[in-house]
């Protein structure tokens, strides 16, 4: 059996532990400076918004005609916005960020897209995941490239733990160890039947056994049982994740990054509905997380990004939907957070050719800040290029 076949055994079933190659494991056997280990105590949250998220309801120019022009139907009315300043504000259903945005705890970039967008869902966010141009194919993700240059801590249960998908994403490559966990109890049990083997002269069987021995070690760090947690979870999809992540990280099972996935945004047809129910799990879980990481004593050491493969157009179609966009808003979430909006507001009335918005800022920008503001990773060798990095966390 090889490594590859044996990965895609664990990953038909509701775990996967994808290890890093030798030479990884090699990079990482010494012990991490101060700076280093520093720099690994702050955990990154990727909160993934499959299908490709509206932008434009999420974070509504009110103050524009020309938004209620293009969405006759689906515009959010300008006295049911929560409105942050004076042309821009928040879809009611996020109503629980607002105590976040208060703080001074909540970033909102806007315009975040890249040069020549490609409006295919497996395409776009495969540039996403791997931090590549529109016209360059990677396989490596952007977080693996960074892994390989830095590697988290070998003391930590993962490099990455992913929750409400089976993609690796950002993870994907040979450099990053990562687990998909649905449940923590459940992956506990699983990974007790991983058991170290006894010595051998073939190594594909070989490194089989270390993956249930790494496996094994990774189940143990998660504790004996999750801790009690004051606060209260949402009981939706994404409230479940959160509370999933939450007692990961009071476990006391560390890991560089969380990613989490919440499905359904791709609003061909009746959008109103559908997003604002999920824009209400994302701000209610948001909240909840925000409310653990606070309670656990993670909130300052904590950074959450939203993201997804693209937005939707600028005009409703004729099923009280959205069809595939480009540039697009995100949110950036933590104690250490400078709460403003960064980027460009949407100018609605210069469109591109095909009805779309041009971009203002490229989301590699944004990764740019991850790596260099938040872990002190130089950026340039990991994206192959150097991107303006923002100001958003201090």
């Amino acid at each position: 059996m090889d490594r590859r076949g044996f990965v895609r055994t664990l990953g038909a079933g509701t775990l996967s532990a994808l290890l890093p190659q030798p030479s990884r494991a090699a990079a990482a056997s010494g012990s991490p400076s101060d700076a280093h280990a520093a720099a690994w105590d702050r955990t990154l949250f990727l909160i993934e918004l499959k299908g490709g998220n509206d932008g434009l309801n999420t974070v509504v120019p009110y103050a524009q005609d020309a938004y209620y022009r293009l969405r006759p139907r689906l515009a959010i009315a300008r006295d049911e916005v929560l409105r942050l300043g004076p042309d821009t504000g928040l879809h009611p259903a996020l109503r629980p960020l607002l105590p976040v945005w208060e703080a001074g705890e909540l970033a909102i970039i806007q315009g975040l897209g890249y040069p020549d967008p490609n409006l295919s869902h497996f395409r776009s966010i495969e540039i996403w995941d791997t931090a590549s141009g529109a016209s360059e194919v990677r396989s490596e993700g952007w977080l693996a490239r960074a892994f390989a240059a830095q590697p988290p801590p070998q003391d930590f249960a993962a490099d990455g733990i992913v929750i409400g998908s089976a993609d690796p994403g950002p993870f994907a490559g040979t450099h990053a160890r990562t687990i998909v966990l649905t449940d923590p109890e459940r992956f506990r049990r699983q990974a007790r039947l991983a058991r170290p083997g006894a010595d051998t002269r073939n190594p594909a069987l070989a490194h089989v056994m270390k993956v249930e021995t790494d496996l094994a070690r990774a189940a143990a760090r998660l504790g004996e049982r999750a801790p009690t947690l004051r606060t209260a979870f949402p009981r939706s999809p994404f409230g479940n994740a959160v509370r999933t992540a939450s007692e990961t990280i009071g476990s006391g099972a560390r890991a560089a990054v969380f990613r989490i996935t919440l499905n359904g945004f791709d609003t061909h047809q009746n959008q109103p509905g559908i997003q604002a129910g999920l824009l209400a799990q994302l701000a209610e879980g948001l909240a909840a997380l925000r409310a653990a990481l606070v309670e656990l004593g993670r909130w300052d050491r904590t950074l959450i990004l939203t993201y997804a493969e693209f937005g939707r157009r600028p005009a409703e179609n004729g099923s009280s939907g959205t069809d595939h966009g480009t540039a697009n808003a995100h949110f950036v979430l933590g104690g250490r957070v400078r709460g403003e909006f960064y980027g460009e507001a949407p100018r609605l009335d210069r469109l591109d050719a095909g009805g779309n918005l041009p971009f203002a800022t490229d989301f590699r920008s944004l990764y740019a800040t991850v790596l260099e503001h938040w872990w002190g990773i130089p950026a340039g060798p990991v994206l192959g290029a150097r991107f303006q990095t923002m100001p958003i966390v201090g």
